[in-house]
């Protein structure tokens, strides 16, 4: 099973951007998405959660700006990233628990996806 993020690039500050964060594998259950941040020199930071039931929660660096979203049908987290600044600017990861049937036993992973990098420079 994996993760396949997309969508990062660079923009100027204000402008919009969108994330995406597909799972794929034999999956049996997909629960809590996320994504999560890491500036140049820093460490890795929340950024947003959706659990399986659509509850949310932000940092307050992004309250107003950004909305995270799931597609449960495709296994696919959004980020919706408005009003951006350039201390937006980060590798973004995709997060996500992930179960997995193996014979007759589940497996629950936090898995990863490979970071896709957004730049916010004028």
């Amino acid at each position: 099973v994996q993760l396949q993020a997309s969508g990062g690039g660079l923009v100027q500050p204000g402008e919009s951007l969108r994330l995406s964060c597909a799972a794929s594998g034999s999956i049996f259950k997909v629960g809590t998405m996320g994504w999560f941040r890491q500036a140049p020199g820093k460490q890795r930071s929340l950024v947003a959660t959706i659990t399986n039931n659509d509850r949310t929660d932000y940092a307050d660096s992004v309250k107003d700006r950004f909305t995270i979203g799931r597609d449960n049908a495709k296994n696919t987290v959004y980020l919706q990233m408005s009003s951006l600044k350039p201390e937006d600017t980060a590798v973004y990861y995709c997060n996500a628990e992930l179960t997995t049937l193996q014979g007759d036993q589940l497996h629950t992973l936090d898995t990863w996806g490979q970071g896709t990098q957004v730049t916010v420079s004028s």
